[in-house]
């Protein structure tokens, strides 16, 4: 039986609810709790991190931690890294996406050069991002925009080259021409490969920009993950997690609201269900 949207959500929470009490007990045995820590303590760095005012948490949280808000310069300039190197690497894979795939000649010259480039991990090149647009906001979206690329570049490339010859041939009867054919043939058959890209694309902008972080930064959500890994801080170190998985899913929301927008004409899967 197949679970409507509604109970869905609900055993979405009862599995998390599970987690988190499973981790609480788990949490009392010292031993896991050091590599592991504990759910309570990590609420508590985040509620001093976004707590705008110094209210006492000792009502809340057992070591009675205080709000001092210094998470949002973090936050965002991690957010900013992120949200920049989303929409250069999803504008520049789309663009490089759609134009070697109408072009063969050029698909075919460049087909190793990319291949070898995608291979390549990606992480060895922020030591040269760093050498060559410093150590500020613009190596870690460098790096980011390098996960981003080409995710979505193979993705509209695939996309645009499984269009139906025979929709093709059928618009080229009709008189279309190159400039009608992409707008009105090739775009709309690539969009969901473009939005399954996308999706993916989220989690890998934040990795590029917390690894950057990681690998030379004074600021960012990266940094403070780095700065409690070097005092043992296991409990601060999931709190940034936490954080960072909370706006990657905020962000990957936005991306499935403008899909649902621009594909209204796609039927879901209960609506395919019922025909």
């Amino acid at each position: 039986m197949l679970l409507n949207e509604r109970n869905a959500r609900f055993w979405q929470f009862a599995l998390l609810a599970v987690i988190l009490v499973v981790w609480h007990v788990a949490s009392r045995n010292q031993q896991f709790a050091f590599f592991l820590g504990e759910p309570i303590q990590v609420a508590g760095r985040i509620w001093s991190w976004f707590v705008p005012v110094d209210l006492p948490a000792s009502m809340f949280f057992p070591d009675g931690l205080k709000g001092n808000a210094d998470v949002y310069l973090h936050l965002g300039t991690t957010l900013v890294e992120t949200v920049l190197a989303f929409a250069i690497g999803t504008a520049v894979g789309l663009a490089c996406g759609l134009w070697l795939a109408l072009a063969p000649t050029a698909s075919l010259i460049l087909d190793p050069y990319i291949k070898a480039a995608n291979s390549m991990p990606r992480v060895i090149l922020a030591p040269i991002f760093s050498l060559w647009f410093g150590l500020g906001i613009w190596s870690k979206v460098a790096l980011a925009v390098t996960l981003v690329f080409f995710i979505v570049f193979f993705n509209v490339y695939q996309g645009v080259r499984e269009v139906s010859p025979v929709i093709l041939a059928n618009a080229r009867m009709l008189g279309a021409n190159q400039r009608q054919l992409l707008r009105t043939v090739y775009l709309p058959s690539a969009t969901s490969w473009v939005f399954s890209s996308l999706h993916t694309s989220v989690g890998l902008a934040f990795v590029g920009a917390v690894v950057g972080e990681y690998l030379g930064s004074a600021r960012g959500v990266g940094y403070l993950i780095l700065q409690a890994e070097g005092t043992f801080d296991v409990n601060t170190v999931f709190a940034g997690i936490v954080v960072l998985t909370i706006f990657a899913l905020v962000l990957d929301g936005v991306v499935g609201v403008i899909e649902r927008r621009l594909m209204k004409w796609q039927p879901r899967s209960g609506e395919t269900e019922k025909l």
